[in-house]
């Protein structure tokens, strides 16, 4: 994914009824010709290999074809499109999720939710350059759906409310997930960690900056500084920014308890 590149890609693009038998293996008939020399599991690892390395961008029928030695039209019988493809890889992916936890308390598997989906992001960059506000709506999502909202049933949210948190700390880990890929590639692409990068730029600063016109810059930055080696730390923020989350959603609990 390229440093601050927008979404290059949606799920749900296809045709809805071919994606969602071919998520969900429904075979409309006997197949015509010679036995299928792939499975549908064999495409999907194939297409998410070739976007873990190059993202989606690069992510084609022909070159998922030429991963498993075939033809690129020989692949259009078992994947009508590039569309259907996407979805297949989405839900793929989303089967990787371990939907069970073992913390007594609803904060604390709903933090593991959000690692365990940070964690996923990290491992397959490319998820973040594909728009889901239509989702694939294929097993492995719908168990990924039902467990995240399992976590915090019983609570004391509605229903609603419960769909609501579920998407907030979605739409948060995806934010955050951003900036550790970006932070990530930048490092690959220039050769320098973030401790290198600083040790360059940080005497060229100093020389042009004026700590009175920053005051309040100036201490927190010193004071951030001191306390963590790296100046920018995706995953510290991450963690941060977690925790408030949890805390809101917690107060959220807390007022309806009170009120009942």
């Amino acid at each position: 994914m390229e440093d601050g590149e927008v979404t290059s890609d949606f799920s749900s693009g296809g045709d809805p009824r071919r994606s969602i038998d071919l998520m969900w293996r429904v075979q409309s008939g006997p197949r015509p010709g010679p036995k299928p020399r792939f499975t549908i599991d064999e495409i999907a690892a194939a297409a998410i290999a070739i976007a873990d390395a190059d993202g989606v961008a690069a992510l084609s029928m022909r070159r998922v074809a030429e991963r498993l030695g075939v033809a690129a039209m020989s692949l259009y019988t078992y994947v009508p499109s590039k569309a259907e493809l996407i979805d297949l890889m989405l839900d793929t992916v989303f089967g990787e999720l371990p939907f069970e936890g073992h913390a007594s308390s609803w904060r604390a598997r709903l933090a593991a939710v959000a690692r365990e989906n940070w964690r996923t992001y990290l491992r397959h960059p490319w998820l973040l350059q594909v728009a889901t506000s239509r989702p694939p709506l294929g097993p492995n999502l719908v168990a990924k759906y039902d467990y995240e909202l399992s976590v915090i049933d019983g609570i004391g949210l509605s229903d609603v409310e419960m769909d609501l948190v579920v998407q907030m700390v979605g739409d948060y880990v995806h934010g955050a997930a951003r900036t550790a890929v970006a932070a990530t590639l930048v490092a690959q692409r220039t050769g320098l960690t973030d401790e290198q990068w600083w040790e360059q730029a940080g005497p060229a600063l100093e020389a042009v900056y004026q700590p009175e016109r920053y005051p309040t810059a100036t201490r927190v930055g010193a004071a951030a500084g001191a306390e963590f080696n790296a100046p920018t730390d995706p995953k510290r923020a991450f963690e941060f920014g977690l925790e408030r989350l949890l805390d809101g959603v917690e107060t959220l609990v807390s007022a309806k308890t009170a009120r009942a």
